[in-house]
């Protein structure tokens, strides 16, 4: 049993416990469990799910009164059928111990999902309790199944006897075994409680996290109560902020939410400096503001715990631990690439900075560039260099435009047809619904929450509600949802987005085509279910759909006058491809070397925010630029499931560009060709192959950095 984290996990830290470890009880028929009668439950949250579409969340059913005693319902059945395959009589076969603990815990399944929806999406301060409150438990929940010493040796014998199995149950079994070894069935009675007791408070501490997070997004947004202050920004933007404001009951002022949605474009375009200054501090001081909710003890004690458990496991460090069973195999081959990139980076990064320095001193300015002024001067620049305004992009950046322009795009490369409906239940009013199919055959449904709201995590996600698989001759469709943090517009209003977020819609769409693309029998293999480091290569490829002159020609209209984006726009935002890439990928690498640096850093106490000052400094981090994500509201990795794997993105994006030249290549992104591969080797396969063999297996050899390089506009160094 292989406990996976799936892209749930991303959500809030709860989401990350509840519903990422719960993968360990595949989401199947329970009713071949041995020794055991199928157990029917009444309760929405654990029943199973009915209406089309092989069967909907029963969202209109849901009573968070009830989350609490459903959630130990079901653990307390997932642990019968776990039990009932560990003392089952019979010797250990693939079908009565892998199979079966494939097939156990569907309600479990069920019901984590549909809370994990709630904390992420719908959170509030009882949420926010329960979440408390579960998580410690299920993290102990985890730990008895992990440490079952009869069901670990009934998969120990499976994986010892693995003649006549072929190479995906083999894999299936590999995995299975490796997960219980990782996560402590090998060691002593007293190593177990002490792996306990770490696991427990661990999950404590990622849960606060998550939660000082959130609170300090809702409760530091800037009210602007005079219009003279909003000198430079778009119409655009001073409509989307007075929403804001409206939605936090601001009638007639203006806000900038505590979100990088919120705050990239009013940097981008305010200029006020003084105000400028005071929105970057509040988004990057989220988590380190010295109060109740100051993230930087938590952080420490993290570290320290997840250093012990490696150690008690016998790895070298956390890092060690947590990269053996991805691509990159060890720390040192994650740390190569990044340092491989690292120093173009920052010498573009320097370039850029002297650029906007320039064009400051030429208006008068008596200041240095600051981290508030870079997205200010960088449009500046960018209008300097290559005479590019994105506010004259925006008007063409239409949200359902370019929803459209996705289903457009999957249906071109997978043959997916989208339909609207209106028969499924939805958790919240802005939810929309699709059916998707192809060839007329239902392939599963996708759902789209585009709007912040209150108690709505900032970002953007993909979440699984259910996955596909075919155990038992089943055919279990897939139903996965996007969610974003777009301002709602007013009843009627078009809802106008950045290039930057288009990329992101494209990006997360990406993460739902893996999921809908999937093709495998069973459901610990399916769809999003691969390694970390691999997960983000489907969903960084997609974006380059938004991109092809086939989209933009029909999906990007001028939302007054549905005039395409003209071709002299068009041109010069390609010649500006490149442009700002060292600020991009510094501000990236920044966070994932930081990353790696705090999980190989030992088991002592540590001051984060002197750890973070002090090391990107030694690493040459130019003063003008700071973290993508700084510690102490990094919750990928304090709160998520990417601890010492923040760097999957670019590991993720060398894959990306080197598939994205196999299109290039063949003459178009739609060649028939190099799509059927695409899908046949990395779409439809989920975790059956080695991500390393199903990349090599589409493009014909392992692969390349040059793809990156030339990306991002850097230098190829020699191979």
């Amino acid at each position: 049993m292989t406990f996976n984290l799936k892209t749930l996990a991303l959500a809030a830290s709860v989401i990350a416990l509840s519903s990422a470890a719960l993968t360990a009880c595949k989401p199947v028929d329970t009713a071949k469990a041995p020794t055991m009668e199928k157990q029917v439950f009444t309760q929405p949250m654990l029943a199973e799910w009915t209406g089309p579409y092989g069967g909907v969340p029963p969202w209109d059913k849901i009573d968070p009164a009830t989350f609490e005693a459903d959630l130990t319902t079901a653990m307390e059945a997932s642990k019968a059928e776990i039990d009932a395959i560990a003392d089952n009589s019979a010797a250990p076969t693939f079908e009565n111990t892998i199979v079966a603990m494939e097939r156990s815990g569907q309600a479990l399944d069920r019901a984590s999902t549909l809370f994990g929806v709630h904390a992420s999406n719908l959170t509030n301060d009882q949420i926010r309790e329960i979440s408390t409150t579960m998580s410690p438990k299920f993290s102990a929940f985890y730990d008895g199944i992990n440490q079952n010493e009869k069901l670990f040796a009934r998969v120990k014998t499976v994986y010892e006897n693995m003649d006549g199995l072929d190479a995906v149950q083999k894999r299936l079994v590999t995995d299975s075994y490796r997960g219980f070894v990782r996560q402590g069935a090998n060691l002593s009675d007293d190593e177990k409680a002490k792996l306990t007791t770490i696991n427990t408070r661990l999950s404590e501490l990622t849960t606060k996290f998550g939660q000082n997070v959130q609170h300090d997004e809702e409760n530091y947004p800037t009210v602007i109560s005079k219009k003279a202050r909003l000198k430079g920004l778009p119409d655009w933007l001073v409509a989307s902020m007075e929403n804001a404001a409206k939605g936090l009951g601001e009638d007639g002022k203006w806000a900038v939410t505590n979100t990088r949605s919120s705050m990239d474009p009013f940097l981008t375009y305010s200029e006020n400096r003084k105000l400028r200054k005071t929105v970057w501090e509040k988004y990057y001081g989220r988590g380190d503001n010295g109060d109740a909710y100051d993230n930087n003890e938590i952080i420490s004690e993290i570290l320290q715990l997840r250093y012990q458990r490696a150690q008690l496991l016998g790895y070298e460090s956390h890092a060690h631990w947590a990269l053996e069973t991805r691509m990159a195999k060890t720390p040192q081959n994650a740390i190569d690439l990044m340092e491989a990139v690292w120093p173009a980076a920052v010498a573009r990064a320097t370039e850029e900075v002297a650029d906007m320095q320039a064009v400051a001193n030429a208006e008068g300015a008596n200041f240095k560039i600051k981290p508030w002024d870079y997205r200010f001067y960088a449009e500046k620049v960018r209008k300097d260099k290559y005479d590019l305004d994105f506010n004259l992009v925006k008007p063409y950046m239409q949200m359902e435009k370019l929803r459209e322009g996705m289903f457009y795009a999957a249906n071109r490369l997978y043959g997916f047809d989208f339909e609207q409906i209106s028969d499924a239940p939805v958790f919240h009013e802005d939810v929309r619904v699709w059916k998707v199919s192809k060839d007329g055959e239902l392939v599963g449904l996708w759902y789209f929450d585009p709007y912040a709201r209150k108690g709505k995590r900032s970002g953007a996600w993909m979440n699984a509600y259910r996955t596909q698989h075919k155990l038992d001759g089943q055919d279990i469709k897939v139903i996965v949802s996007n969610n974003s943090n777009f301002v709602k517009g007013a009843p009627g209003e078009t809802v106008l987005i950045s290039w930057d977020d288009a990329n992101t819609m494209f990006h997360e769409f990406g993460h739902a085509l893996h999921g809908l693309n999937s093709d495998v029998k069973y459901p610990g293999q399916s769809g999003t279910r691969v390694a970390r480091d691999y997960v983000e290569f489907p969903s960084q490829l997609n974006e380059h759909w938004l991109s092809t002159p086939e989209v933009l020609s029909t999906y990007a209209v001028h939302y007054e006058t549905g005039e395409p984006i003209p071709q002299d726009l068009l041109d010069k935002m390609e010649k500006a491809a490149t442009f700002n890439q060292g600020f991009s990928t510094v501000e990236y690498l920044g966070s994932a070397l930081i990353d790696m640096k705090l999980h190989m850093a030992g088991g002592d106490k540590i001051d984060p925010d002197k750890f973070e000052r002090e090391t990107l400094q030694a690493l040459g981090m130019p003063p003008q630029i700071v973290m993508r994500h700084r510690t102490p509201h990094f919750g990928h990795i304090f709160a998520g499931g990417y601890s010492a794997g923040y760097y999957s993105y670019l590991w993720s994006d060398t894959l990306t560009a080197d598939a994205a030249e196999a299109f290039e290549e063949a003459g178009s992104f739609y060649d028939p060709a190099v799509a059927k591969s695409l899908h046949d080797n990395i779409m439809s396969v989920g975790d059956t192959v080695d991500p390393a063999d199903g990349f090599r297996a589409f493009r014909g050899r392992d692969v390349s950095i040059a793809p990156l390089m030339r990306k991002r506009g850097f230098p190829v160094p020699k191979e």
